[in-house]
Protein backbone atom coordinates (compact mmCIF):
# COMPACT_ATOMS: atom_id res chain seq x y z
CA UNK A 1 0.00 0.00 0.00
CA UNK A 2 1.77 3.67 -0.79
CA UNK A 3 1.23 6.23 1.36
CA UNK A 4 1.71 9.56 1.37
CA UNK A 5 2.13 12.51 4.32
CA UNK A 6 1.91 15.88 4.26
CA UNK A 7 2.64 18.23 7.28
CA UNK A 8 0.81 21.73 7.63
CA UNK A 9 -2.72 22.12 5.95
CA UNK A 10 -2.59 25.12 3.84
CA UNK A 11 -3.21 25.84 0.43
CA UNK A 12 -0.17 24.73 -1.12
CA UNK A 13 -0.25 21.40 0.93
CA UNK A 14 -3.89 20.46 0.21
CA UNK A 15 -4.19 22.17 -3.41
CA UNK A 16 -0.22 20.85 -4.63
CA UNK A 17 0.91 17.99 -2.05
CA UNK A 18 -2.29 16.30 -1.58
CA UNK A 19 -4.04 17.19 -4.63
CA UNK A 20 -1.27 15.61 -7.13
CA UNK A 21 -0.62 12.83 -4.89
CA UNK A 22 -4.53 11.99 -5.29
CA UNK A 23 -4.73 12.97 -8.96
CA UNK A 24 -1.90 10.58 -9.75
CA UNK A 25 -3.61 7.50 -8.34
CA UNK A 26 -0.98 6.05 -6.94
CA UNK A 27 -1.31 6.27 -3.42
CA UNK A 28 -3.83 4.23 -1.28
CA UNK A 29 -3.13 5.96 1.98
CA UNK A 30 -3.76 10.27 2.31
CA UNK A 31 -2.54 11.35 5.41
CA UNK A 32 -2.23 15.15 6.81
CA UNK A 33 -0.91 16.75 10.00
CA UNK A 34 -2.30 19.89 10.96
CA UNK A 35 -2.91 21.21 14.68
CA UNK A 36 -5.82 23.87 14.26
CA UNK A 37 -8.63 21.80 16.11
CA UNK A 38 -11.32 23.00 13.97
CA UNK A 39 -9.69 22.11 10.58
CA UNK A 40 -8.76 18.55 11.73
CA UNK A 41 -12.54 18.19 13.15
CA UNK A 42 -14.22 19.58 9.84
CA UNK A 43 -11.76 17.02 7.69
CA UNK A 44 -11.72 14.14 10.30
CA UNK A 45 -15.84 14.37 10.14
CA UNK A 46 -15.94 14.76 6.30
CA UNK A 47 -13.15 11.79 5.43
CA UNK A 48 -12.14 14.05 3.19
CA UNK A 49 -11.38 18.11 1.63
CA UNK A 50 -12.27 19.99 -1.64
CA UNK A 51 -9.80 22.22 -2.99
CA UNK A 52 -10.79 25.50 -5.67
CA UNK A 53 -8.82 25.82 -8.70
CA UNK A 54 -8.26 28.56 -10.53
CA UNK A 55 -8.11 28.29 -14.42
CA UNK A 56 -7.24 30.78 -17.29
CA UNK A 57 -11.39 30.90 -17.93
CA UNK A 58 -13.35 29.52 -15.09
CA UNK A 59 -13.01 27.94 -10.70
CA UNK A 60 -13.12 24.04 -10.62
CA UNK A 61 -13.52 22.47 -7.26
CA UNK A 62 -11.50 19.28 -6.93
CA UNK A 63 -12.44 17.02 -4.09
CA UNK A 64 -9.63 14.64 -2.33
CA UNK A 65 -10.99 11.41 -0.38
CA UNK A 66 -10.66 9.26 1.21
CA UNK A 67 -8.15 11.44 3.53
CA UNK A 68 -6.81 10.83 6.89
CA UNK A 69 -5.92 14.02 9.44
CA UNK A 70 -4.40 13.83 12.28
CA UNK A 71 -3.38 16.85 15.41
CA UNK A 72 0.32 16.01 16.09
CA UNK A 73 -0.64 17.13 19.84
CA UNK A 74 -2.63 14.72 20.18
CA UNK A 75 -0.74 11.41 21.52
CA UNK A 76 -3.27 9.45 19.86
CA UNK A 77 -2.87 11.14 16.70
CA UNK A 78 0.76 11.27 16.72
CA UNK A 79 1.06 7.83 17.30
CA UNK A 80 -0.99 7.21 13.58
CA UNK A 81 0.71 9.87 12.34
CA UNK A 82 4.59 8.22 12.94
CA UNK A 83 3.04 4.82 11.77
CA UNK A 84 1.81 6.73 8.62
CA UNK A 85 5.78 8.26 8.41
CA UNK A 86 7.05 4.58 8.66
CA UNK A 87 4.87 3.78 5.75
CA UNK A 88 5.16 6.51 3.35
CA UNK A 89 7.21 7.20 0.22
CA UNK A 90 6.96 10.43 -0.37
CA UNK A 91 5.94 13.10 2.35
CA UNK A 92 5.91 16.97 2.64
CA UNK A 93 6.24 20.03 4.53
CA UNK A 94 4.48 23.25 3.66
CA UNK A 95 4.63 24.97 7.02
CA UNK A 96 5.01 28.77 7.81
CA UNK A 97 8.73 28.96 7.81
CA UNK A 98 11.61 26.33 8.70
CA UNK A 99 11.28 27.46 11.90
CA UNK A 100 8.70 25.51 12.55
CA UNK A 101 10.52 22.78 11.54
CA UNK A 102 11.46 22.02 15.76
CA UNK A 103 8.54 24.24 16.86
CA UNK A 104 6.74 22.14 20.03
CA UNK A 105 9.75 19.95 21.15
CA UNK A 106 8.34 16.12 20.72
CA UNK A 107 5.17 17.25 18.93
CA UNK A 108 7.27 18.95 16.14
CA UNK A 109 7.34 18.01 12.34
CA UNK A 110 11.24 17.00 13.18
CA UNK A 111 10.91 14.67 16.13
CA UNK A 112 7.42 12.92 13.94
CA UNK A 113 9.83 12.34 11.17
CA UNK A 114 12.41 11.31 12.86
CA UNK A 115 10.26 8.79 15.03
CA UNK A 116 8.88 7.86 11.36
CA UNK A 117 12.57 6.93 10.24
CA UNK A 118 13.03 4.99 13.13
CA UNK A 119 9.60 2.90 13.08
CA UNK A 120 10.58 2.02 9.20
CA UNK A 121 13.64 0.60 10.08
CA UNK A 122 11.97 -1.53 12.59
CA UNK A 123 9.19 -2.48 10.16
CA UNK A 124 11.32 -2.04 7.08
CA UNK A 125 9.10 0.14 5.50
CA UNK A 126 9.89 1.51 2.06
CA UNK A 127 12.42 4.24 1.58
CA UNK A 128 11.03 7.33 1.24
CA UNK A 129 11.81 10.93 -0.56
CA UNK A 130 10.63 14.10 1.72
CA UNK A 131 9.75 17.59 -0.37
CA UNK A 132 10.32 20.63 1.68
CA UNK A 133 7.89 22.94 0.27
CA UNK A 134 8.79 25.89 2.68
CA UNK A 135 10.10 29.27 0.52
CA UNK A 136 13.30 29.05 1.81
CA UNK A 137 16.55 28.09 -0.39
CA UNK A 138 17.79 25.71 2.19
CA UNK A 139 14.55 24.12 3.64
CA UNK A 140 15.83 20.74 2.68
CA UNK A 141 18.85 20.76 3.98
CA UNK A 142 17.70 22.09 7.45
CA UNK A 143 14.60 19.86 7.69
CA UNK A 144 17.40 17.13 7.41
CA UNK A 145 19.59 18.46 10.17
CA UNK A 146 16.33 19.34 12.34
CA UNK A 147 15.78 15.57 12.18
CA UNK A 148 19.61 14.15 12.50
CA UNK A 149 19.42 15.80 15.57
CA UNK A 150 16.24 14.18 16.66
CA UNK A 151 17.89 10.68 16.22
CA UNK A 152 19.71 8.71 18.28
CA UNK A 153 23.39 8.77 17.92
CA UNK A 154 23.73 4.70 16.68
CA UNK A 155 20.67 4.94 14.76
CA UNK A 156 21.06 8.17 12.90
CA UNK A 157 22.98 7.00 9.77
CA UNK A 158 20.75 4.00 9.00
CA UNK A 159 17.34 5.47 9.77
CA UNK A 160 18.66 9.02 7.36
CA UNK A 161 19.65 6.01 4.79
CA UNK A 162 15.91 5.41 4.04
CA UNK A 163 15.06 9.32 3.39
CA UNK A 164 16.31 11.87 0.88
CA UNK A 165 14.98 15.55 1.56
CA UNK A 166 14.41 17.46 -2.03
CA UNK A 167 14.47 21.01 -2.26
CA UNK A 168 11.14 22.32 -4.39
CA UNK A 169 10.56 25.50 -6.50
CA UNK A 170 7.03 26.16 -6.07
CA UNK A 171 5.74 28.85 -8.43
CA UNK A 172 2.70 28.18 -8.15
CA UNK A 173 -0.04 30.90 -6.86
CA UNK A 174 -2.47 29.83 -3.44
CA UNK A 175 -4.09 31.14 -1.05
CA UNK A 176 -7.44 31.61 1.30
CA UNK A 177 -8.96 34.49 -0.76
CA UNK A 178 -11.60 36.61 1.41
CA UNK A 179 -14.28 36.69 -1.98
CA UNK A 180 -15.19 33.02 -1.41
CA UNK A 181 -18.98 33.05 -0.76
CA UNK A 182 -19.05 31.29 -4.16
CA UNK A 183 -16.33 28.85 -3.62
CA UNK A 184 -16.33 25.70 -1.95
CA UNK A 185 -15.20 25.24 1.27
CA UNK A 186 -12.57 23.23 2.75
CA UNK A 187 -14.46 21.14 4.12
CA UNK A 188 -19.12 21.17 5.46
CA UNK A 189 -18.62 23.51 8.77
CA UNK A 190 -16.01 25.89 7.54
CA UNK A 191 -16.05 29.59 6.25
CA UNK A 192 -12.51 29.16 4.65
CA UNK A 193 -12.09 28.30 1.77
CA UNK A 194 -8.34 27.62 -0.60
CA UNK A 195 -7.93 28.94 -4.27
CA UNK A 196 -5.04 27.66 -5.95
CA UNK A 197 -3.78 28.00 -9.48
CA UNK A 198 -3.87 25.13 -12.22
CA UNK A 199 -0.42 25.15 -12.29
CA UNK A 200 1.88 22.01 -11.22
CA UNK A 201 5.11 22.61 -12.92
CA UNK A 202 7.51 22.17 -10.16
CA UNK A 203 11.13 21.68 -10.11
CA UNK A 204 12.44 19.63 -7.27
CA UNK A 205 15.79 18.29 -6.16
CA UNK A 206 17.04 15.44 -8.30
CA UNK A 207 16.58 11.48 -6.30
CA UNK A 208 19.86 9.88 -6.07
CA UNK A 209 19.74 6.12 -7.28
CA UNK A 210 22.77 4.55 -6.23
CA UNK A 211 23.05 1.59 -8.37
CA UNK A 212 24.26 -0.44 -5.31
CA UNK A 213 21.04 0.17 -3.17
CA UNK A 214 18.33 -1.76 -4.79
CA UNK A 215 15.63 0.11 -2.82
CA UNK A 216 16.74 3.11 -4.41
CA UNK A 217 17.90 2.06 -7.63
CA UNK A 218 14.13 0.61 -8.26
CA UNK A 219 12.75 3.88 -6.20
CA UNK A 220 9.96 5.29 -8.38
CA UNK A 221 8.12 8.59 -7.49
CA UNK A 222 3.80 8.69 -7.40
CA UNK A 223 3.73 12.54 -7.84
CA UNK A 224 5.09 12.06 -11.26
CA UNK A 225 4.51 15.68 -12.58
CA UNK A 226 7.31 17.00 -10.58
CA UNK A 227 10.48 17.87 -12.85
CA UNK A 228 13.75 16.06 -10.95
CA UNK A 229 16.29 18.80 -11.62
CA UNK A 230 20.28 18.02 -11.14
CA UNK A 231 20.74 21.99 -9.90
CA UNK A 232 17.90 23.43 -8.32
CA UNK A 233 20.20 26.29 -7.86
CA UNK A 234 19.52 28.40 -11.59
CA UNK A 235 15.79 27.40 -11.02
CA UNK A 236 15.64 29.18 -7.83
CA UNK A 237 17.22 32.10 -8.60
CA UNK A 238 14.93 32.37 -11.61
CA UNK A 239 11.89 32.14 -9.13
CA UNK A 240 13.34 34.61 -6.61
CA UNK A 241 14.66 37.14 -9.16
CA UNK A 242 12.25 36.79 -11.62
CA UNK A 243 9.39 35.39 -10.56
CA UNK A 244 9.07 36.50 -7.22
CA UNK A 245 10.57 40.24 -8.13
CA UNK A 246 8.19 40.84 -11.04
CA UNK A 247 5.78 39.62 -8.64
CA UNK A 248 6.26 42.07 -6.19
CA UNK A 249 6.45 45.16 -8.56
CA UNK A 250 3.63 44.55 -10.06
CA UNK A 251 2.46 44.52 -6.42
CA UNK A 252 3.82 47.36 -5.32
CA UNK A 253 2.47 49.53 -8.82
CA UNK A 254 -1.07 48.16 -8.04
CA UNK A 255 -0.88 49.48 -4.58
CA UNK A 256 0.31 52.61 -6.02
CA UNK A 257 -2.79 53.18 -8.46
CA UNK A 258 -4.84 52.08 -5.65
CA UNK A 259 -5.81 48.56 -6.64
CA UNK A 260 -6.82 46.27 -4.45
CA UNK A 261 -6.38 42.58 -6.63
CA UNK A 262 -3.54 41.79 -8.71
CA UNK A 263 -5.97 41.40 -12.00
CA UNK A 264 -6.98 45.09 -11.58
CA UNK A 265 -3.54 45.55 -13.44
CA UNK A 266 -5.22 44.83 -16.40
CA UNK A 267 -6.69 47.98 -16.86
CA UNK A 268 -3.04 49.39 -17.13
CA UNK A 269 -1.46 47.79 -19.83
CA UNK A 270 1.30 49.93 -19.85
CA UNK A 271 2.13 48.84 -15.85
CA UNK A 272 2.33 45.47 -16.95
CA UNK A 273 4.28 46.49 -20.33
CA UNK A 274 6.69 47.82 -17.24
CA UNK A 275 7.10 44.86 -15.26
CA UNK A 276 7.53 42.26 -18.19
CA UNK A 277 10.55 44.75 -19.06
CA UNK A 278 11.55 44.24 -15.70
CA UNK A 279 11.85 40.71 -15.81
CA UNK A 280 13.45 40.17 -19.33
CA UNK A 281 15.45 42.96 -19.28
CA UNK A 282 16.66 43.39 -16.14
CA UNK A 283 16.52 40.19 -13.98
CA UNK A 284 16.31 37.67 -17.32
CA UNK A 285 19.54 39.55 -18.75
CA UNK A 286 20.91 38.70 -15.07
CA UNK A 287 19.91 35.13 -15.21
CA UNK A 288 20.99 34.81 -19.27
CA UNK A 289 24.32 35.26 -18.32
CA UNK A 290 24.88 33.73 -15.04
CA UNK A 291 22.94 30.53 -16.30
CA UNK A 292 23.85 30.38 -20.27
CA UNK A 293 23.90 26.96 -21.48
CA UNK A 294 21.93 25.21 -18.36
CA UNK A 295 18.34 25.21 -19.76
CA UNK A 296 16.55 26.87 -22.59
CA UNK A 297 15.03 28.66 -19.89
CA UNK A 298 18.40 30.63 -19.52
CA UNK A 299 18.33 32.63 -23.05
CA UNK A 300 16.31 35.79 -24.24
CA UNK A 301 13.53 34.01 -25.89
CA UNK A 302 13.15 31.29 -22.73
CA UNK A 303 13.33 34.51 -20.19
CA UNK A 304 10.17 36.57 -22.46
CA UNK A 305 8.34 33.09 -22.80
CA UNK A 306 9.06 32.54 -18.97
CA UNK A 307 8.13 36.45 -18.31
CA UNK A 308 4.95 36.69 -20.50
CA UNK A 309 3.36 33.43 -19.18
CA UNK A 310 3.83 34.77 -15.46
CA UNK A 311 2.33 37.88 -16.31
CA UNK A 312 -0.54 36.65 -17.93
CA UNK A 313 -1.06 33.92 -14.64
CA UNK A 314 -0.44 36.70 -11.97
CA UNK A 315 -3.08 38.59 -13.64
CA UNK A 316 -5.54 35.55 -14.16
CA UNK A 317 -9.07 37.11 -12.49
CA UNK A 318 -9.60 33.26 -11.11
CA UNK A 319 -6.94 33.43 -8.67
CA UNK A 320 -8.00 36.58 -7.10
CA UNK A 321 -4.64 36.62 -5.96
CA UNK A 322 -4.68 40.55 -3.72
CA UNK A 323 -2.19 42.88 -3.66
CA UNK A 324 -2.43 42.93 0.19
CA UNK A 325 -0.92 39.27 -0.26
CA UNK A 326 1.54 39.86 -3.02
CA UNK A 327 3.18 42.84 -1.29
CA UNK A 328 3.10 41.62 2.44
CA UNK A 329 6.34 42.29 4.33
CA UNK A 330 7.76 44.82 2.27
CA UNK A 331 10.42 45.16 4.65
CA UNK A 332 11.50 41.29 4.03
CA UNK A 333 10.88 41.88 0.24
CA UNK A 334 13.54 45.00 0.65
CA UNK A 335 16.61 42.64 1.67
CA UNK A 336 19.87 43.03 0.48
CA UNK A 337 19.24 39.33 -1.27
CA UNK A 338 15.74 39.20 -1.62
CA UNK A 339 13.87 39.66 -4.67
CA UNK A 340 13.74 43.66 -5.82
CA UNK A 341 17.09 44.67 -4.20
CA UNK A 342 18.64 41.45 -4.85
CA UNK A 343 17.35 41.50 -8.53
CA UNK A 344 18.57 45.17 -8.77
CA UNK A 345 22.42 43.76 -7.62
CA UNK A 346 22.87 40.87 -10.26
CA UNK A 347 20.95 43.28 -13.15
CA UNK A 348 24.22 45.76 -12.55
CA UNK A 349 26.73 42.67 -12.38
CA UNK A 350 26.12 42.44 -15.55
CA UNK A 351 26.38 46.25 -16.91
CA UNK A 352 22.32 46.28 -16.84
CA UNK A 353 20.52 49.54 -14.89
CA UNK A 354 17.51 48.49 -13.10
CA UNK A 355 15.28 51.30 -12.75
CA UNK A 356 12.46 49.44 -13.08
CA UNK A 357 13.25 47.18 -9.88
CA UNK A 358 14.74 50.96 -8.68
CA UNK A 359 10.93 52.17 -8.36
CA UNK A 360 9.36 48.95 -7.56
CA UNK A 361 11.73 49.65 -4.00
CA UNK A 362 10.65 53.45 -3.82
CA UNK A 363 7.14 52.15 -4.27
CA UNK A 364 7.34 49.78 -1.45
CA UNK A 365 9.21 52.40 0.79
CA UNK A 366 6.02 54.42 0.09
CA UNK A 367 3.52 51.62 0.88
CA UNK A 368 5.84 51.51 4.50
CA UNK A 369 5.14 55.37 4.53
CA UNK A 370 9.26 55.38 5.03
CA UNK A 371 9.26 59.42 3.94
CA UNK A 372 12.01 60.17 1.29
CA UNK A 373 14.67 61.90 2.89
CA UNK A 374 15.12 58.67 5.50
CA UNK A 375 15.10 56.24 2.53
CA UNK A 376 18.54 55.69 2.26
CA UNK A 377 18.89 55.62 6.70
CA UNK A 378 16.10 52.86 6.57
CA UNK A 379 17.44 50.74 3.74
CA UNK A 380 20.98 50.56 5.44
CA UNK A 381 19.23 49.35 8.74
CA UNK A 382 17.29 46.38 6.30
CA UNK A 383 21.03 45.77 4.88
CA UNK A 384 22.79 46.23 7.91
CA UNK A 385 24.48 42.81 8.82
CA UNK A 386 23.84 41.66 4.77
CA UNK A 387 26.30 44.43 2.13
CA UNK A 388 28.93 42.62 0.55
CA UNK A 389 30.53 45.96 -0.48
CA UNK A 390 29.82 49.59 0.70
CA UNK A 391 30.31 50.90 -3.23
CA UNK A 392 27.91 48.30 -4.17
CA UNK A 393 25.35 49.70 -1.77
CA UNK A 394 26.21 53.24 -2.50
CA UNK A 395 24.90 52.41 -6.14
CA UNK A 396 21.94 50.46 -5.29
CA UNK A 397 21.02 53.63 -2.95
CA UNK A 398 21.62 56.18 -5.92
CA UNK A 399 19.46 54.39 -7.96
CA UNK A 400 16.86 54.08 -5.44
CA UNK A 401 16.59 57.76 -4.95
CA UNK A 402 16.61 58.56 -8.24
CA UNK A 403 13.59 55.93 -8.49
CA UNK A 404 11.84 58.07 -5.57
CA UNK A 405 11.98 61.73 -7.39
CA UNK A 406 10.81 59.61 -10.35
CA UNK A 407 7.16 57.89 -8.21
CA UNK A 408 6.94 61.50 -6.67
CA UNK A 409 6.88 63.19 -10.45
CA UNK A 410 4.51 59.99 -11.70
CA UNK A 411 1.83 60.29 -8.29
CA UNK A 412 2.06 64.35 -9.01
CA UNK A 413 0.86 63.75 -12.57
CA UNK A 414 -1.94 61.16 -11.49
CA UNK A 415 -0.22 58.20 -12.65
CA UNK A 416 0.44 58.61 -16.74
CA UNK A 417 1.59 55.81 -18.79
CA UNK A 418 4.88 54.36 -17.89
CA UNK A 419 6.00 53.44 -20.90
Amino acid sequence: MATFVGFGFGPIQAGLFLAEAFASGNFDQLVVAEIAPEMVAAVRQAGSFTVNIGHADRISALTVTPVEIYNPVEAADQAQLIEAVAQASELATALPSVATYTAGGNNSVAAILAQGLLRKLEIDGPPAVIYAGENHTRAAELLTEAVSAALPDELRKTALQRAQFLDTIIGKMSGAPEEAADLQPVAPGLARAFLVEAFNRIAITQIRRPADDPRWRNFRRGIEVFIEQPDLAPFAEAKLYCHNAGHALAAYLAHQLGFRRIDELRQRPDALDYVRAAMVEESGAALCARFAGVDPLFTPQGMRAYSDELIERMTNPFVRDTVARVGRDPARKLGWDDRLVGAMRRAITVGVTPQRYAFGVACALAWLEVPPQQAAVYLREVWRSDISSADEQEAVLALVDDAIHRLLRWIDQNFPSLV
